[in-house]
């Protein structure tokens, strides 16, 4: 590709215009050292009737299209400028930690569902299912069956070595235990429904291992870039959002002119549709989506940062 770009034009007087703003395509133009202006899918999609009266769509018409647009309004887009090499690392780590969370999250609702299609004891003794000493306790006793002869005792001794922090006695969960509703599956498909029960334990487990490595290496890789330990003095933030926040954000500074791009990108600020005397104001859903993840501070983002040429710097 890069080859038969150079038979065209020279690199530097061939702008490319593409609709997505990353990617290994992205990365091979810009090292190539290509003029890479990135336009939101949003903007063909609205400046296809303009082309099409019929309303049809193909891959060699939005190219026309989007070449089409950055030579008549390219004056309102601005080239791609690659963050650092350090960014890029913690930006990958944030966003895989992120995807490994909703994955607990999925495997911990589907052994809850699977719980409690046969065993509501196992669900309603600990408040969280995803929580370690719930975890272990399925995974030592995946049935009813299995947990039929368990005692204060015992249930003693599984709370001190997950130090639990409940305010519950042994006697009281217990109690919770033996007043769950029971099931009406046999013995056959009980002990089935625990094997499936024992191997969502154990993929849980093993996430949790690995989201705490993870998270290990986010907060050092945080506190070792300057702009990090800025966004970590603000309220609430810590080290995982700060590295969010910041991995969104990069140190490019030039991508944000004014405060209210920022507080567009992080998806803070409403979408007004005002005409005439009527007026709307609405949820902004174009938006970085990874950015309002860490929504304790987003709406903090606009007053507390001022944006310049280089460094993030703290508001006076």
């Amino acid at each position: 590709m890069v080859a038969r770009l150079k038979r065209v034009a020279a690199t530097a007087e061939l702008p490319i215009a593409i609709e997505r703003p990353s990617g290994l395509v992205v990365d091979t133009l810009v090292e190539a050292g290509y003029p890479v202006i990135p336009i939101h899918p949003n903007v063909v999609k609205a400046s296809r009737p303009r082309y099409r009266a019929a309303g049809g769509k193909s891959d060699p018409g939005d190219a026309f299209m989007l070449a089409d647009i950055l030579r008549t309004d390219g004056h309102r887009f601005r080239p791609l400028v690659p963050v650092s090499d350090d960014i890029r690392a913690l930006r990958a780590l944030v966003r895989g930690r992120d995807d490994l969370v909703a994955q607990r999250i999925a495997l911990a609702n589907q052994l809850r569902s699977l719980l409690e299609g046969f065993w509501l004891g196992a669900v309603a003794i600990f408040a969280a299912i995803y929580s370690p000493i719930a975890l272990a306790f399925v995974g030592r006793y995946p049935t009813p069956d299995s947990a039929s002869r368990l005692g204060e005792k015992r249930l003693a001794s599984i709370r001190a070595q997950h130090a639990y922090c409940g305010r519950r006695s042994p006697a009281d969960l217990l109690a919770r235990l033996r007043a769950a509703p029971t099931g009406l599956a046999g013995d056959a498909e009980a002990d089935a429904k625990g094997e499936l029960a024992g191997a969502l334990v154990a993929i849980l487990e093993r996430l949790f291992c690995e989201i705490a490595k993870l998270s290990s290496h986010i907060e050092h890789a945080v506190t070792q870039l300057p702009d990090g330990k800025i966004v970590m003095f603000f309220p609430r933030a810590g080290r995982i959002c700060a590295a969010q926040i910041l991995a969104e954000l990069g140190d490019v500074r030039e991508r944000f002119q004014t405060e209210d791009q920022l507080a567009a990108e992080a998806g803070v600020c409403s979408v007004t549709h005002a005409s005439g005397k009527s007026r709307g104001v609405l949820f902004r859903w174009a938006c970085n989506k990874n950015l309002r993840l860490a929504h304790l501070l987003c709406r903090q983002l606009p007053s507390r940062l001022r944006l310049g040429r280089g460094r993030l710097s703290q508001s006076p």
